[in-house]
């Protein structure tokens, strides 16, 4: 299997750091980069759009997530090359956005040649409602925790 780039939505949970620690390892394993792809929800994009949510906090606790990612890899002696991007899970003006749609759209951009997803205890984020939209439509080898 050719592996250049691997690719996991994330959401700050334990359930996507874990996801993130296995994107990781196989990013490691085929010499490959690796790019978080940070999903908001629409709460926290409505409370950002409404100032009740400062986005400078998202991107901070965002920096935390990739800095702890990074870390662990670190630890566990992987040398991966870290990228990172921001996405809204849903659009007031686009019918068809939704977590997994936007997670595809952004793993064809990218170029992503696998997926790790996380699986979610509960379908109220956004990537715990990705995880069967992509594992049904992605062209890419899908790897789901």
């Amino acid at each position: 299997m050719d592996i250049d780039l691997v690719l996991v939505p994330v959401d700050g949970s334990d359930q996507s750091e874990q996801a993130a620690e296995y994107a990781t390892a196989i990013a490691a394993r085929y010499d490959a980069d690796l790019h978080l792809l940070f999903v908001l929800d629409e709460r926290l994009r409505r409370d950002i759009d409404r100032g009740t949510v400062d986005p400078e906090s998202v991107a901070r606790d965002h920096r935390k997530f990739t800095g702890r990612v990074r870390d662990r890899s670190h630890e566990r002696g992987h040398d991966v090359t870290l990228d990172t991007s921001t996405a809204t899970a849903f659009s007031q003006t686009r019918l068809m956005q939704n977590p997994g749609s936007v997670v595809l759209d952004v793993a064809e951009a990218v170029d992503a040649d696998f997926l790790v997803i996380p699986r979610a205890d509960s379908s109220d984020d956004a990537v715990g409602r990705a995880a069967t939209y992509v594992l049904e439509y992605a062209s890419q080898p899908v790897l789901s925790v």
